[in-house]
């Protein structure tokens, strides 16, 4: 069993090139990779920060065959030899017009091995005039999902499930050690929530969480916070990126994971299940 996992949270500023955003996540795979990292967390809407006609036009089957980002990510994953999480990105569902925002995480060989629909969909009005509604043009999953990368459970989420402990108990109910959080964090909220509540998930949970974000203006003058971050078990910060495109990396200790859990084995003390 290895005793450390080496993870890269890429940050991007994504627009509606494809093509562009694909070079930028391929350059930064490469880098993380120099600095050998294992896995590579890509942040939500990592090849497409646009409209919803450009994400149903994008979308692509989860299973079979690859359309241009899945054939990309592959060539990626296995390039660099690493398990990347690509999240999220628009997959095919049954209503043509609302294609899931997905997260799927590759193994060094190029390989599909678990696939997350985001559960929690983003509506919100905030006080700057921008209304988003993305349950009017994505479908929502209902699978919490767990995968094994190198003998440790990461636990995988999309941005706005983060507001929501009951999915990551969930997942720590299934052995998570590691939970992955793809974004695209607005800056309103980012500013007052984002790193509240990304300790918050460690503290509770006592897990290692990765948190890819978005950062900048997108096309349609949405604006992202930034601020990637990995957090381990007791809710230290131990890598955060600036409000620039970059990426950061840590080792993920499972003897820090295990030593806080001992100290304080509050997972065993629960009492409700719901």
């Amino acid at each position: 069993m290895n005793e450390a996992l080496r993870v890269a949270a890429v940050q991007l500023s994504s627009t509606e090139d494809v093509d562009r955003n694909l070079r930028s996540c391929a350059t930064a795979v490469a880098e993380a990779r120099r600095a050998d990292a294992r896995m590579v967390v890509l942040p939500e809407n990592f090849a497409y920060f646009g409209d919803a006609a450009g994400r149903q036009n994008l979308a692509e089957p989860g299973d079979g065959d690859r359309g241009k980002i899945g054939r990309a990510l592959a060539e990626m994953a296995k390039g660099s030899q690493v398990w990347l999480l690509a999240g999220g990105w628009p997959e095919v569902s049954s209503d043509p017009l609302r294609p899931f925002n997905s997260a799927t995480l590759i193994d060094p060989e190029g390989h599909a091995r678990a696939n997350y629909r985001k559960i929690h969909l983003f509506d919100a009005f905030l006080d700057d005039g921008a209304v988003l509604e993305e349950s009017r043009t994505t479908s929502r999953g209902d699978d919490v999902v767990t995968a094994d990368v190198d003998g440790f459970c990461v636990g995988l989420s999309i941005c706005y499930d983060l507001r929501f402990p009951e999915l990551y108990r969930a997942m720590v109910a299934r052995g998570a050690e590691i939970f992955a959080i793809p974004s695209a964090f607005t800056r309103e909220t980012g500013v007052d929530h984002w790193r509240v509540l990304l300790r918050a998930r460690a503290i509770e949970s006592q897990c290692w969480v990765v948190a890819a974000n978005q950062c900048g203006t997108h096309p349609g003058g949405r604006s992202t916070f930034g601020h990637s971050a990995i957090v381990d078990p007791w809710g230290v910060v131990v890598a955060e990126a600036s409000d620039e495109e970059g990426w950061i990396i840590a080792d993920l200790d499972r003897l820090r994971l295990e030593q806080v859990r001992r100290k304080l084995p509050c997972l065993q003390h629960r009492r409700l299940s719901t």
